[in-house]
């Protein structure tokens, strides 16, 4: 067995069980003959864009869906998403005068872990919703059983989903004029946009003044974006992994940023066993519980040889644990003399049922932990490198709270997703302002 295929002799958390391994066999095979989602080179381009973030000359911005579907790849749903990160980007560039490292939660975020195998309705019992990869999510016995001929639909939705990204942002639609142009119409109509209204207009003066000096960088009309998502059904990740002809080493090309998730971080699992062998950047989740030694052990596994860009810390404490828990892991990190980039994630630690019965998060806990992770950062002297959002560009009313005050009642007018509650266009605008600010006093 190759390096490889180690992962295969360790305990695997939160695979599905697949009820037939021939055909899981099959897919695998199906899909070693498809061509790469994604290029070695890029992977490197991010890797290095990554290491400007860990030591503070780029910051990055990962959004995207909780949980992509099949049904949702179309080319209106994605110019949104991009838009609200482009939009976001701006703002942050502005504030924190850095590059802003922007990566998509896309082509390939079709898989979730679950807190439990199985679900009960009205005394029945199926396997849990996985993911579009894994099974479908009305609750029959035919969707419910895990399908591997999913894994060949997840590979051609990815491609068409980077298809069109890839299109979006060199073909006009990432013009530095016309995404500044959305986030004063985001100014001009959100409730709370007077207290955005002076940095909307600081710049857009600084877009006419470049333009005015006759400055039009091939910047100002593309950039580049990145798609990123959780490696999690490691039958896919290891079919899609490529030995790269520059280099004869092995990136998984299904992604150009991979992370593993805090339920799959095991430090003997198959995960992070996958994971040290392929040359993508590596994110690792890290929940309220991790240990100082927990991280370090990280460090030594994903980055032996202290490769700059190599891993990102995403953290995600929860709101009332963010002060607490973080501060002795950046330390101890720090001391150590590792390099990564620290990113927070502010969704997953701060969800909640409403007493109607939907999952839910409220806006000012996402705040709340941006802005705890912000100052911790700041009295350690570290750099707070990111930030990972689950968001859509459209107008669902999944989480509470933002400029528009959606109430637990809103929920049912536009809850679409199905996993985790997104943050609408709007409250992430709002956050990226807000972020902004606290950019700006960093």
């Amino acid at each position: 067995m190759n390096s490889l295929q180690a992962w295969r002799d360790l305990p695997a958390a939160q695979q599905p069980e697949w009820p037939d391994a021939g055909a899981v066999r099959a897919a695998a095979a199906q899909l070693r003959t498809f061509p790469p989602l994604v290029f070695a080179g890029e992977c490197d381009s991010l890797k290095a864009r990554l290491a400007d973030v860990a030591a503070g000359r780029a910051f990055f911005l990962q959004g995207g869906d909780c949980a992509e579907t099949f049904n949702g790849v179309g080319a209106d749903a994605l110019r949104n998403k991009l838009r609200t990160i482009l939009q976001m980007s701006v703002i942050l560039t502005y504030a924190g005068s850095v590059p802003v490292v922007k990566v998509g939660r896309i082509a390939g975020q079709y898989a979730k872990p679950r807190s439990k195998p199985t679900e009960v309705r009205d005394g029945v019992e199926l396997p849990a919703y996985r993911g579009d990869a894994v099974n479908g999510f009305p609750f029959t016995p035919e969707d419910r059983t895990p399908d591997p001929d999913r894994l060949v639909r997840m590979y051609h939705s990815s491609a068409a989903t980077l298809n069109l990204a890839r299109a979006f942002v060199v073909g006009g639609e990432a013009d530095l004029r016309q995404v500044h142009a959305w986030n004063t119409d985001f100014v001009r109509d959100s409730p709370v946009g007077e207290r955005y209204d002076r940095m909307a207009r600081d710049i857009d003066r600084a877009i006419s003044f470049m333009h005015a000096c006759g400055a039009d960088p091939a910047e100002f009309h593309s950039v580049d974006f990145y798609a990123s998502h959780e490696a999690l059904l490691l039958d896919y990740e290891e079919a899609l992994t490529r030995i790269d002809s520059r280099t004869g080493l092995p990136y998984d090309t299904s992604g150009h940023f991979l992370w593993i998730g805090e339920r799959t971080r095991q430090l003997d699992g198959a995960h992070l066993e996958f994971a040290r062998h392929v040359r993508n950047p590596i994110g690792v989740k890290l929940g309220p519980t991790t240990t100082p030694q927990d991280a370090l052990t990280l460090i030594e596994r994903l980055d032996p040889d202290r490769e700059p860009g190599r891993l990102t810390f995403i953290t995600r404490m929860g709101a009332g644990r963010i002060r607490d828990a973080l501060p002795e892991l950046v330390e101890k990190v720090t001391a150590s003399g590792a390099s990564v980039a620290w990113v927070c994630d502010p969704m997953h630690g701060n969800t909640f049922e409403a007493p109607n019965g939907y999952k839910t998060r409220r806006f000012d806990d996402v705040l709340e932990e941006v802005e705890g992770f912000f100052e911790v950062h700041r009295s350690l002297g570290t750099v707070p490198g990111g930030l990972h959002v689950e968001l859509t560009g459209d107008a669902v009313t999944e989480c509470v709270g933002g400029g528009h005050a959606l109430a637990e009642a809103d929920l049912v007018h536009r809850y679409e997703t199905v996993c985790d509650p997104r943050l609408n266009r709007a409250q992430s605008l709002e956050l990226a302002f807000l972020v902004a600010e606290m950019l700006h006093r960093a």
